[in-house]
């Protein structure tokens, strides 16, 4: 089986993880802050807190912003739940603009329409890796006064007009296992404001700016030595990483090209792309599902990131502070979308199998 994603980490990381073992430190130390300052060098940003989590990454930055009761997030539909349960957990009501095939992103006309007199904040998520139009929506949030957070859990060294994902607002990361670089579970926050920097790391501290001195209500968002010291060697060979992944993503879609009806993912012009996933539109008409079993059959594996808008579900329908509205190109892309292997891990003749596979299926 050609897996969608394989975790395999070296003996770098073995290494590093055992000089942390045996310093008896483990806890949030001088490891994290090594991590912090390599990432927000890597995202340029003046700032990166490290978190627990990715999910907590967002809730943090939400809760920086000081919202009140019923005050508005717009954000897209079409993204993993965290982005919505972060925007409800931090207390905040959320809007939903529709998005754009091109990128799988919020489409930014569909988000100035979505603007109230209560809209604090706008929610735009990296997904896959690549960039949202961050131009047209900077813009958007400069005329109405809106705070920016990106939610850039795929989008790690993702750049939009040379300027860095994380960087245009308050940057959201996760360090899941299966992320272009992971710590198992993990998140960063990247900003240039010292205030907001300054906050999160004593939010993260259960609100102690020294120790014993409460100045806010805080949490354990802490992550751990043992955690950083996974990612850290990682971040060494990045840059070879995501030009493996972008080959890959490259040969796929020369493979893949001439298949009427299907739509495959591109880098837009102005962006860097670093290719978490590697998404398709299915033709109209095709069962997906038995697409997605047929490729098991002969050996591939896939996935379906993301089934459904995520206010499409029992437990968010009847709920005041998730406000629905029409998007109908995340409907079509949610029932249309699937992610095929592009990863680093890939072997020799993989992306030909894969094409392969795919033509057959298809062709049924």
């Amino acid at each position: 089986m050609i897996p969608i994603s394989t975790v395999r980490l070296g003996p770098a990381v073995e290494a590093k993880v055992l000089e942390v073992i045996r310093s008896g430190n483990i806890a949030q130390g001088p490891v994290v802050a090594e991590f912090e300052n390599r990432f927000a060098e890597l995202v340029g940003a003046r700032h990166a807190v490290a978190v627990n989590n990715g999910t907590t990454a967002l809730v943090a930055a939400i809760q920086s912003l000081g919202l009140e009761p019923g005050d508005e997030v717009i954000t897209s539909p079409f993204t993993f739940i965290a982005t919505l349960n972060a925007i409800l957990e931090a207390g905040a009501t959320v809007r939903f603009g529709d998005i754009r095939v091109e990128d799988f992103a919020l489409d930014p006309e569909s988000v100035r329409a979505q603007i109230t007199d209560r809209t604090k904040a706008i929610i735009p998520v990296h997904l896959y890796g690549q960039s949202a139009d961050m131009k047209a929506i900077s813009a958007i949030a400069a005329e109405h006064s809106l705070a920016i957070i990106e939610d850039a859990a795929q989008a790690h060294g993702a750049r939009f007009e040379g300027k860095g994902v994380g960087t245009f607002g308050i940057g959201c990361f996760s360090f899941y296992a299966t992320k272009n670089l992971t710590t198992g579970e993990g998140g960063i926050i990247t900003t240039d404001d010292d205030e907001i920097a300054a906050t999160l790391r004593i939010m993260r501290n259960q609100g102690m700016r020294a120790r014993y001195e409460y100045v806010m209500a805080g949490h354990n968002y802490r992550l751990t030595d043992l955690q950083a010291a996974v990612v850290i060697p990682q971040l060494d060979d990045y840059a070879a990483l995501l030009e493996t992944r972008r080959a890959n993503a490259a040969a796929l879609s020369e493979k893949l090209s001439d298949i009427e009806g299907l739509v495959l993912p591109a880098q837009l012009d102005g962006r860097e792309h670093v290719w978490h996933q590697y998404t398709v539109l299915l033709p109209q008409g095709v069962d997906r599902e038995a697409f997605v079993a047929s490729l098991a059959e002969l050996g591939i594996g896939s996935g379906i990131y993301y089934p459904k808008p995520v206010y499409d579900y029992d437990t968010y329908r009847d709920r005041a502070d998730v406000i629905r509205s029409e998007t109908p190109v995340a409907d079509d892309v949610a029932a249309r979308c699937v992610s095929l292997p592009v990863h680093q891990h890939l072997a020799d003749g993989d992306i030909d199998t894969i094409a392969a596979a795919v033509r057959q299926v298809l062709a049924r």
